[in-house]
């Protein structure tokens, strides 16, 4: 066994065991960060088989921009996990046989890219080759289109939250940066002239002699 195939068996290991993870920890947060390590191992398989486009990307996508907007979300909510975990086993069910419908769909996949013919091995690039290179020809060409209708809806969807993060609520509270402007010193403080010093009030004769 060389190096490299050590290093995948490594790399294997570590990405089924924070995989299991995932799914088996109590804590949100510790399952997101569990799944990070997941990522990176994956990335390092990849790195292995010479994709250092894919390798990059799922760290830079997926580690640096999901899993952090993830963490933040589920530490700034405090989500009560005694409230979520009231309905699993009713789920379960449903849950689990989705996972097996997948697991088997992924299995079909995978050995059906092990029974490769040869023509398709020998149309693959040669392995100094850069894959990135590669993967921009195929995108821009054969699937030109698929990938302009794909950035029209995640434009569509920025737009989109944009649009809700400004719409106007009930609730809230805001300032009109144009009334602020137009605002003038006299609208908003009055001054009143009053006399520096006034005279005692004096007191009443009946008052005095019922004093007296």
């Amino acid at each position: 066994m060389d190096v490299k195939t050590g290093f995948f068996y490594l790399f294997a290991a570590v990405l089924l065991f924070a995989a299991f993870r995932v799914i088996t920890a109590r804590n949100p947060v510790h399952a997101a960060l569990y799944l990070v390590l997941s990522f990176f191992q994956a990335s390092a398989i990849w790195l292995l088989l010479r994709a250092e486009f894919l390798a990059i990307s799922l760290v830079l996508v997926y580690v640096g921009a999901v899993m952090v907007l993830f963490l933040f979300v589920v530490m700034m909510l405090d989500i009560n996990m005694d409230s979520l975990r009231e309905g699993f086993w009713k789920h379960f069910p449903l849950a689990a046989s989705m996972g097996v419908l997948i697991a088997l769909e992924m299995a079909a996949v995978l050995m059906g890219g092990f029974r490769a013919s040869d023509e398709t091995l020998r149309a693959l690039p040669p392995a100094e080759a850069s894959n990135t290179l590669a993967l921009g020809k195929l995108l821009y060409s054969e699937y030109l289109y698929p990938l302009q209708i794909a950035a029209v809806i995640l434009l569509v969807a920025m737009v989109a939250a944009i649009a809700l993060t400004l719409r106007r609520r009930k609730d809230n509270r805001a300032m009109d940066a144009s009334e602020q402007v137009r605002v003038r010193a006299r609208d908003r403080v009055e001054i009143v002239k009053l006399d520096p010093t006034r005279p005692a009030p004096t007191a009443a004769p009946e008052a005095a002699e019922n004093k007296a």
